[in-house]
């Protein structure tokens, strides 16, 4: 199905993600008051990244003039800024800074190899069972608590967080009210404009310990540390339900191990093409999800073709997404429109997209393939790696990194 062309403008990317998608949403479409969609938008974050105390400061909380992220999450999530370009940004940041940055872009690389080798088997545990208490809660984030109704808040009006609150909320839904870690970070994914399976499931796993064998504990004394007036504000300040670190998890025993954790027999097909692979002539550029920037290389190689970039609606209405990331979509694809011609659809991708002969960019995600093949793309295009997947060991992230520098 052909849709109009979103027009520019937070208000009418609301109006046409409720003309067009809003039976897709698990809410009434919104935009994030804190985030804008769109080439132009990441290409000011990153013009104005200054990286001075990102190290001491990137956990920190409340107030949030004091918070040192970075806020480019979404912008990478969408591929409007590239883990390359990124990486190339920080090259005249304070050294520890510099560091600290850099190696969270390399988690996010460890992210998306290890969810293209393993695909959906990133949704069960990767190495041990679970965190979980011997008696789980009625309700894994209680509205009673200040810390968790404040997170839940941000995460539901702006579609972001910081790691330290990521953290906390995983925390506390697995390790102290031994709810299943899946249906969290299906709460995460439906609200988090960054949200990716790959960066998503991982840091869940690091967090309950199914990735380590070594959960986070979330107490009182992270609040404290990090937003002291939301314990001072709670009603439950004197009762608190968190006051103590939790208690050592009963054995869950160890899942069995993928064989992929250990080693990669076909890191090719992991990475995907080194060079585009060319099998006829394109007529338009599809544009998928993962890669919506300027810079992707199918849009680059093909500067006078048209783009086309269909809404999956069999995967949207599975996935019941909340409005406002969709909104962040439309307001991408409206700001593309200023440059080039861009088609917009709806519907079953391999249907919307029959008979076109279309140009790609390959994506390290498991429905690329399925959809890949289905669409028989004639121009494949490299993904821009910061790293090109190793064969080697990627169970921890200390492992797969190690496995880069003897490759080096």
């Amino acid at each position: 199905m052909l849709l109009p062309t979103p027009a520019t403008g937070p208000d009418a990317a609301v109006e046409w993600v409720r003309t067009h998608l809003g039976d897709l949403c698990c809410d009434e479409p919104t935009a994030s008051p804190a985030f804008r969609g769109g080439q132009q938008a990441a290409d000011t974050a990153l013009a104005t990244l200054d990286l001075a105390g990102y190290a001491a400061r990137r956990n920190e909380v409340l107030p949030r003039s004091r918070r040192g992220a970075t806020r480019l999450s979404p912008f990478i999530r969408y591929g409007l800024i590239d883990l390359p370009t990124a990486w190339a940004a920080a090259s005249g940041a304070p050294p520890r800074d510099r560091t600290k940055f850099r190696d969270e872009l390399q988690w996010q690389e460890y992210a998306r190899h290890l969810y293209a080798r393993l695909g959906h088997r990133m949704a069960t545990a990767l190495r041990a069972a679970p965190a979980r208490p011997a008696r789980s809660w009625d309700e894994p984030w209680p509205a009673t608590m200040n810390c968790v109704a404040t997170t839940v808040e941000e995460l539901e009006t702006d579609g972001w967080l910081v790691n330290q609150t990521r953290m906390w909320m995983s925390s506390q839904w697995t390790v102290r009210a031994g709810a299943e870690w899946t249906a969290g970070e299906d709460r995460f994914f439906t609200h988090l404009l960054d949200g990716s399976r790959a960066a998503n499931r991982l840091g869940w796993q690091w967090t309950i310990g199914a990735g380590t064998g070594k959960p986070y504990g979330f107490s009182r004394w992270q609040v404290q540390k990090r937003a002291p007036q939301l314990c001072r504000d709670c009603a439950l300040s004197d009762d608190c339900p968190i006051q103590d670190w939790p208690d050592d998890p009963p054995p869950g025993g160890s899942p069995p191990g993928s064989p992929l954790l250990r080693g990669d027999p076909d890191p090719e097909a992991t990475g995907g093409p080194r060079e585009p692979q060319r099998h006829g002539e394109p007529g338009a550029v599809w544009l998928t999800a993962e890669s919506l920037g300027d810079a992707d290389p199918a849009l680059s190689a093909h500067p006078g073709l048209p783009v086309v970039f269909v809404f999956d609606e069999p995967l949207l209405a599975r996935l019941n997404l909340a409005g406002k990331r969709l909104v962040f979509l439309a307001e991408t694809l409206a700001d593309l429109a200023r440059r080039r011609d861009v088609e917009v659809r709806r519907g079953r991708v391999r249907e919307e997209l029959a008979g076109r002969a279309v140009a790609v960019t390959h994506a390290p995600v498991p429905g690329f393939r399925t959809r890949s093949a289905a669409v028989g793309p004639v121009e494949v295009h490299p993904w821009p790696w910061l790293h090109r997947p190793h064969a080697g060991p990627a169970g921890s992230y200390s492992a797969w990194r190690n496995a880069l520098r003897a490759r080096a």
